[in-house]
């Protein structure tokens, strides 16, 4: 199948640039469609609020880019475990470093679901 990621052009302060389009709050990027993701912390990442990602399945996604904000931090260990059952893999990294890596994932054509905590 195609892709036709969106492109992540710019971030901050409170959103991102997408394929043009500024978006302010956080991000969600799935099956390459970005939409709002209502987290504004990384303790609001639960499994809930990644629903599309766990929806999505491993088959359709490789790994979780996980941008945690303006500093790298551990992800909760039952969203750790979870990731881990259902077969998806997890990057974690601060929010400005995700989003610079996202476009060079995309290229090489990974299947990767993004979140994006803004800052």
């Amino acid at each position: 199948m195609a892709r036709d990621a969106p492109s992540l052009d710019s971030f901050g302060p409170g959103g991102f640039r997408v394929s043009g389009v500024w978006r302010p709050g956080s991000l969600l990027i799935v099956s390459d469609v970005a939409a709002a993701w209502p987290v504004s912390r990384l303790a609001d990442v639960t499994p809930d609020s990644l629903y599309p990602v766990f929806a999505a399945g491993a088959r359709d996604v490789e790994f979780l880019l996980l941008g945690t904000g303006a500093a790298n931090a551990l992800p909760p260990r039952p969203l750790r475990d979870l990731l881990q059952k259902g077969g998806i893999g997890l990057e974690f990294m601060d929010t400005p470093a995700a989003a610079r890596m996202y476009n060079v994932l995309t290229a090489e054509g990974r299947r990767l679901a993004c979140a994006l905590i803004a800052v």
